[in-house]
């Protein structure tokens, strides 16, 4: 899906390290953060980075980007939950898994 939306296999590649990648404007990093933001346990959203992406987005637009990254988020705890697993459907596609620092 990220192909078809204009993703290149560059970005994808490069999304465990968005902060750092030239890769990503400033926009796209601001959205990263807030989407790594509500991944985490307790999922608090910071006031300063809702502030800088109304500076980029529309309200309109912020809640959208925020509705989806939480169903993404519902989406796999339900899988995980329910002990779902991959069927193969992706196979050759790219699957990030988040870096961890060591």
């Amino acid at each position: 899906m990220g192909r078809e939306l204009g993703v290149s296999e560059a970005e994808m590649g490069a999304i465990h390290d968005f902060r750092a990648s030239p890769l990503f404007g400033t926009t796209d990093r601001l959205v990263l953060e807030l989407a790594e933001a509500m991944t985490r346990t307790p999922a608090e959203i910071p006031a300063e980075l809702r502030e800088a992406l109304l500076g980029h987005l529309s309200p309109a637009q912020l809640t959208e980007i925020v509705a989806t990254v939480a169903w993404e988020n519902h989406r796999a705890r339900l899988n995980r939950a329910l002990g779902v697993r991959p069927a193969g459907f992706s196979d050759g596609a790219y699957c990030v898994v988040p870096h961890r620092p060591s």
